[in-house]
């Protein structure tokens, strides 16, 4: 087992107001599994994922991560988790402007300072090439497509090999046809053991995933395998 939420809880308090975001969660999620948390807009669900994902810590609850309560880590434990085991690809791309698409990939490592600059460029070719970005290396951020951002943002989560991929609205800025590369990238991910945790409010996103986790009003309604994947890239764009 790779996360266990247990009655997971996030509260925020505005003056005297209080709002539930993520309401006594419960649920597993292991190894190698591409799982998609689905709901509405303020559902809670990029909440939990911020969560699961390390960014913020509950107010309730608990969270283990390979059976390790997090409550339990420093902030610079957490900091190194989220380099070394942890990518994250976001709706809004977060590539920074006026810089090459090698610098952008290339940050994750810059906190390892006992990695060489050779390898270090391996590893961020290797990413690109990964998602087939490689003869845009030097391409300034803001001269792609959203689809190449996302691409790119991609091959940044993966430059440290990381076991966990957390994919928050990942096509949600994106045409169709980008859209569909992207989730052809994340489940090929999935196929070579990484374990993929996306965030959608859209159904035929989620069910590129092998799970989803629906959610609403912080709560967990449903949790199912599920029925009818998509496959993006197949001609017939349906697994069997």
């Amino acid at each position: 087992m790779l996360i266990e939420a247990k009655n997971l809880s996030k509260t925020y308090m505005s003056g005297e107001v209080e709002t539930r975001a993520v309401c006594d969660v419960s649920f597993t999620i292991d190894k190698k599994e591409f799982v998609a948390i689905m709901g509405p807009s303020g559902s809670g669900k990029s909440t939990l994922m911020q969560m699961l994902g390390l960014l913020d810590r509950p107010t309730g609850g608990k969270y283990f991560l390979d059976g390790r309560d997090t409550n339990e880590f420093s902030d610079d434990e957490l900091a190194e988790l989220r380099n070394k085991r942890i990518g994250f690809v976001f709706q809004t791309f977060n590539l920074l402007p006026r810089t090459t698409v090698y610098e952008n990939v290339e940050l994750p490592l810059l906190y390892d300072h006992a990695a060489s600059n050779k390898r270090n460029r391996e590893e961020i070719m290797e990413a690109l090439e990964s998602v087939g970005m490689e003869h845009r290396v030097n391409y300034f951020s803001n001269q792609l497509s959203g689809g190449e951002k996302q691409r790119v943002a991609i091959a940044r989560a993966l430059v440290t090999d990381p076991e966990i991929i957390f994919a928050d609205e990942p096509t949600g800025n994106l045409d169709s046809k980008s859209g569909i590369q992207i989730m052809k990238i994340l489940q090929e991910l999935n196929e070579k053991g990484k374990t993929i945790i996306l965030v959608t409010h859209e159904n035929y996103t989620a069910k590129h995933a092998k799970r989803i986790l629906s959610i609403i009003d912080g709560k967990i309604v449903s949790d199912k395998p599920v029925e009818g994947r998509m496959k993006a890239g197949d001609k017939e764009y349906m697994l069997k």
